[in-house]
């Protein structure tokens, strides 16, 4: 039975969250349709362009995606600090980039004066946009209806694209975040629709691995900040360059076939989160089929399970086999 959202999502336990939005029609979201030979390759693109678009006006950061051919996959991570430090002007601004808004709002934006009651009333409107403009069920929910839109006015029909609701897990220490980010990154390889993480279109990955050549990061995803030290900031506490590697070392072992083939100078993160490969490959090809509502290791799923009220939380049993230091 489908929990309700607030059951799955929690800031107090963690801000990462990894989504995934799966199509509901026989045609596919992207791709080449097997049945008529027409091509949908092109809605990669909107996905990606949507994406991406959103986490510049949400205080939402992307950690990590891939564009399938039926569904998506998107890591989040919630940055409800960065949403509380805006002024209203800001949330107003960001709001209406998304939304009409109402009239009050869009006289202020305007720069029109308003009354002191109308002020009062806008600034209880701004606190509802300031928490949607945090909040995942929102980004989700317009990045699926943006699609559909588009994919029903292309197809030249009606009726529901998507399933009813977006699945979302809750990453709760850095050994989930990791290892959902890696087998988000290497779902195309998995599915034998690319070779390589370079190659793999329309992902974080590759993304990353074509800014890196440069020398950069993608301004478009949350930053990899180098290793744990005091006063870190804001980002992935690791580097980009051991990310990569370790995500190209995993490639190979699932294109060829070689559980636990993890070479040691692509073991560094690894060594950090205390797993060893064999975890590491199953957590990395496995991750869907082993944890539900969260992910993490036996202690925060405990934690996450009070604080959601939930009566009991899958995948404890693999949390003590995949997340426990080995």
């Amino acid at each position: 039975m489908p929990q309700p959202r607030k059951n799955q999502i929690s800031l107090i336990d963690t801000p990462y969250y990894h989504c995934v939005s799966r199509c509901v029609r026989r045609s596919f979201l992207c791709g080449e349709d097997s049945f008529t030979g027409q091509s949908f390759e092109h809605r990669r693109a909107w996905v990606e362009k949507r994406l991406l678009f959103l986490a510049s006006v949400f205080a939402i950061d992307i950690c990590a995606y891939a564009v399938m051919s039926n569904h998506t996959h998107v890591v989040l991570c919630v940055d409800k600090d960065s949403a509380d430090s805006w002024s209203m002007t800001e949330v107003i601004r960001r709001w209406h980039q998304l939304y009409q808004g109402t009239l009050l709002s869009q006289q202020y934006h305007k720069g029109e004066p308003l009354s002191d009651a109308e002020l009062v009333s806008l600034e209880q409107t701004v606190t509802i946009y300031r928490q949607r403009l945090y909040d995942i069920s929102w980004l989700m929910r317009n990045l699926n209806e943006h699609i559909a839109r588009e994919a029903n006015k292309e197809d030249d029909c009606t009726g529901r694209f998507w399933e009813g609701r977006f699945k979302s897990q809750a990453l709760l220490d850095e050994s989930a975040l990791i290892a959902c980010m890696a087998y988000v990154d290497l779902n195309p390889i998995r599915a034998n629709m690319d070779s390589t993480p370079e190659t793999s279109k329309h992902t974080s990955i590759q993304r990353r691995i074509h800014a890196l050549i440069k020398g950069e990061q993608p301004r478009t995803l949350m930053r990899f900040v180098g290793n744990h030290r005091k006063e870190m900031p804001k980002g992935i506490a690791y580097n980009l360059i051991d990310y990569c590697e370790l995500i190209e070392s995993t490639g190979k072992c699932i294109r060829q076939d070689k559980a636990g083939h993890i070479k040691p100078q692509h073991s560094s993160i690894l060594n950090s989160l205390g797993l060893n490969a064999e975890q590491w490959l199953t957590l990395t090809t496995e991750f869907e089929q082993h944890f539900y509502t969260a992910a993490g290791n036996e202690h925060m799923l405990q934690q996450f399970k009070q604080h959601t009220k939930h009566q009991r939380i899958r995948g404890m049993a693999k949390a003590r086999a995949l997340l426990q230091h080995a």
